[in-house]
């Protein structure tokens, strides 16, 4: 019998697996999820794979508590010692093992792709894979990617109270989340992230969309904002209300340095994205901005990575940038001329 939306998810898997992965005839492909993910999304990954040649495996175990480096007390011992042993590892963990210490030893091998898409529903990801042109996205994030490369200074702002500046630091990778063919770690389409010179990161970063971070700080929709007030790239204060409290109880609880330190920013620009509370699609809402904090990866620093116990992102939303003194978005929408373009052919 026919199931719900399964043309379009098999498309969706297919397009992810052929297009995006590249995956080849003969490679493993791992496909790790713990108990609350829809599972239909992960065996039709599964079965896209085996369709061109991959030899597959579905990793299923419970749901650890919190995420990072917190998610290691509660994996079974198998799962740790297959995940870079792979050519392929597609993340669908709703508690995401991203940034943790086996995730640091996968995407830094040389050898295994790690795609990470937690959280990803039957329409999350027929929305954010299946339904995007492809070629007009990555023609859209190539050049955004070449424009912010060639940037020494940022500003951010956006309604809410976000007014941030940082430098870039030309010797960091950029990850241009449109193209998983390549060994190290990978991100649903629609994002670009990249990690500024820490000690130059300056102002408020107002978060009003989602807050996520596993725990305690799975804050999910924001009722008003939640700022942190930033110096040379670390959180000073937390300001808002009882979310904000919640927040800055965790960052206490988890008594790690680290974690006040800035270790991304990203732009959205996934032109199906919806602010639905669920992390990896929230983050790619068209014409915001995401920041985390703490665990920050190797395809960010451009090296070693820089350990903390976890990791949290915020969201801000409609937001303004310039490069160089030079707008090219603004409440959410970009004006610089090319890329308006290529955004029109994107719907946007």
């Amino acid at each position: 019998m026919a199931s719900y939306m399964e043309l379009e998810l098999a498309n969706a898997c297919y397009k992810l697996m052929h297009d995006l992965i590249q995956v080849k005839k003969g490679e493993s492909v791992l496909i790790t999820a713990d108990s609350k993910p829809d599972f239909r999304v992960v065996e039709e990954m599964a079965k896209a794979a085996e369709v061109l040649g991959a030899k597959t495996m579905v990793a299923w175990h419970s749901t650890p508590k919190g995420y990072g480096a917190l998610t290691m007390p509660y994996l079974p011992d198998p799962l740790i010692a297959c995940v870079d042993k792979t050519d392929v590892w597609v993340e669908m963990n709703d508690q995401w093992l991203l940034y943790s210490p086996i995730w640091d030893k996968a995407v830094n091998n040389g050898r295994t792709r790690q795609v990470m898409l937690g959280g990803l529903s039957i329409e999350r990801i027929v929305r954010c894979i299946g339904e995007v042109d492809l070629e007009a996205q990555q023609a859209f994030q190539n050049r955004l990617t070449e424009m912010t490369r060639a940037t020494k200074r940022m500003r951010i702002t956006n309604a809410a109270g976000t007014d941030v500046t940082f430098e870039n630091d030309p010797n960091r990778p950029i990850g241009n989340e449109c193209d998983y063919s390549f060994a190290g770690g990978h991100f649903l389409i629609g994002q670009i992230g990249w990690a500024p010179k820490e000690e130059t990161i300056e102002g408020v970063i107002a978060f009003d969309g989602t807050i996520s971070g596993g725990g305690d700080a799975e804050l999910g929709h924001l009722t008003e904002p939640v700022s942190y007030i930033v110096k040379e790239g670390r959180i000073q204060e937390i300001k808002g209300g009882e979310q904000a409290d919640i927040l800055r109880a965790y960052y206490k609880k988890l008594d790690d340095p680290n974690m006040y330190i800035a270790a991304h920013v990203c732009y959205g620009v996934n032109p199906n994205a919806k602010l639905e509370g669920c992390t990896t699609e929230d983050e790619r809402v068209w014409g915001s901005t995401e920041w985390g904090f703490g665990h920050q990866g190797s395809c960010y620093s451009g090296g070693a990575p820089r350990e903390a116990k976890s990791h949290i992102d915020g969201i801000c939303l409609n937001c303004t940038i310039y490069l160089d003194d030079k707008k090219i978005l603004e409440d959410g929408k970009f004006i610089e001329p090319e890329l308006a373009e290529l955004a029109k052919k994107l719907g946007k």
